[in-house]
């Protein structure tokens, strides 16, 4: 099997075109190849498929096996994948994202806020950094999941461990809970971020985000994500924080997120009520493996 590994901003997959064949079991094989002592070492896998209803499709398995929903620094690498190896040559590409229930993948529907749009940076021929368009957040708390009779969880405590944590939950496509911290560096998240994930108000679990805002303009996260653990970015996570804080008053529409992997530009477009997020994407290697 050939792949190709990628990174945004340090979070790092696994890339297989999957345009012409099925990859099989490919749970397995993300739990396999992700392992970062016995494996090639990823957060996880990304398979790009085709699409009846956009461009390309990208199917996530994290490195616990799991499928994710979406990935905002994978869909950017998703990008640059099928720019600089030929699938495309357009510079507006539109990615189809989300697990498919069982009627979608009979019937080929796919709701519309699950189509990304990407503009390419091109540069030599290649693929450097994109924005996506991530579409709408959402706060319902029966669609991101999280259990709540409030019409939003905006800055709700949580008891975690005799703790109260203050939650603003948002959707970004897949589940995120955003909490803001006086200091990101001394968390111990391998010890509290299961904690968080596995909480009982998140049925589908949750990624988890710590943020100190340094600034009206400016975030610090780290995060711990769901199915993989802490990773060195989260694309999805940024825009998930950038928006609640803007909820929370405490951010303008247009910040700089500063993760360990790298810094994102994320803003919020108010008429549209859209997210948009910009951010680099780059080629580490690629090569083969029997699986």
């Amino acid at each position: 099997m050939n792949f190709t590994k990628m990174h945004g901003c340090k979070n790092d997959y696994l890339y297989i075109d999957c345009t012409k064949h099925e990859l099989i079991n490919p749970a397995e094989i993300s739990v396999k190849l992700s392992d970062r002592h016995t494996g090639i070492g990823s957060d996880g896998i990304i398979l790009i498929c085709s699409s009846q209803v956009a461009d390309f499709r990208m199917r996530i398995f994290n490195a616990d096996g799991s499928e994710a929903e979406m990935c905002g620094n994978g869909i950017r690498c998703v990008g640059k994948f099928v720019y600089d190896f030929g699938l495309t040559d357009k510079e507006e590409v539109s990615i189809e994202t989300g697990v498919r229930s069982a009627e979608e993948e009979t019937k080929g529907i796919i709701p519309e806020n699950r189509i990304k749009v990407l503009q390419l940076k091109v540069e030599n021929k290649e693929v450097t950094a994109a924005t996506v368009d991530m579409g709408r957040p959402i706060l319902t708390p029966n669609e991101i999941p999280v259990v709540s009779a409030k019409d939003e969880f905006i800055n709700e405590p949580v008891n975690i461990e005799g703790k109260d944590w203050y939650f603003t939950c948002v959707s970004m496509g897949n589940p995120h809970a955003v909490t803001f911290v006086d200091d990101t560096k001394s968390l111990d998240l391998p010890a509290i971020g299961p904690k968080f994930e596995f909480n009982e108000i998140f049925p589908n679990r949750t990624n988890t985000e710590f943020i100190k805002v340094i600034s009206r303009t400016e975030l610090e996260m780290r995060v711990w994500e769901r199915g993989s653990g802490e990773t060195l970015a989260c694309g999805t996570g940024a825009c998930a924080s950038a928006y609640a804080a803007i909820l929370n008053n405490l951010a303008e529409d247009e910040v700089t997120v500063h993760l360990l992997g790298g810094d994102l530009i994320i803003k919020y477009d108010r008429p549209s009520e859209h997210i948009f997020m910009t951010g680099p994407c780059e080629t580490v290697f690629s090569g083969s493996v029997v699986v």
